[in-house]
């Protein structure tokens, strides 16, 4: 997946993603809303309190795997529907919402709370960490897995500014959209997901 997503990124650069069988780029695109639908819902900050510390390591690189995974099936199937010239069968409803659906979990779930302590849960007290002064004492270190998810999660968010202006989507589809677009800004420490987000709010506001 990791390998057709960087593909699908170079055909559509070159513009002759409409070449291809369109019978053949809608079974492409239903495998990979399977493969998305796999990693749209996995929680990547595990506290297993009963397990060891290798055990909860190993589970969740096995859970990191799958979001990732999930994460070039997004990038691959928004490449193909914002080709040039893409016939209108490609534009399947149910992707573009599964799509949505993963890049707004893994934002909430996984990266806001990698980069911005106030969105972490506290495993003792069981709230939300929302003090700000708990934002000074974050380390800045990221894992390696967690920065090329965000890299791939920026890349969706600037792509489905790409699919606003190509195909009209449904008004609840719109909704979840701005939410998405609009959050980043009361995030602290993801300028680039915010710059991409800029175009997103722009293009849902041409509607």
């Amino acid at each position: 997946l990791s390998e057709l997503g960087s593909e699908s990124a170079k055909i559509k650069a070159m513009g002759i993603m409409d070449k291809l069988s369109t019978e053949k780029t809608v079974k492409v695109l239903n495998i990979l809303e399977k493969n998305i639908q796999d990693g749209s819902k996995l929680s990547t900050l595990l506290n297993h309190n009963n397990d060891t510390e290798d055990e909860e390591r190993l589970w969740r690189d096995l859970i990191m795997e799958r979001v990732t995974k999930s994460a070039d099936a997004c990038l691959t199937a928004i490449n193909i529907m914002t080709s040039p010239n893409m016939p209108k069968a490609v534009y399947i409803e149910d992707v573009i919402e599964r799509v949505i659906q993963y890049t707004k979990f893994h934002l909430q779930n996984t990266l806001y709370p990698q980069y911005d302590p106030v969105y972490r849960v506290d495993p003792h007290g069981g709230g939300v960490l929302s003090s700000k002064a708990k934002r000074a004492k974050c380390s800045t270190h990221k894992q390696r897995v967690i920065v090329m998810l965000y890299n791939k999660v920026c890349d969706i968010v600037s792509s489905l500014s790409e699919l606003l202006e190509i195909q009209l989507l449904t008004d609840t589809t719109i909704l979840q959209v701005s939410s998405m677009g609009i959050t980043p800004f009361f995030v602290e420490n993801v300028s680039e997901l915010q710059l991409c987000a800029i175009k997103l709010v722009t293009a849902v506001s041409t509607f």
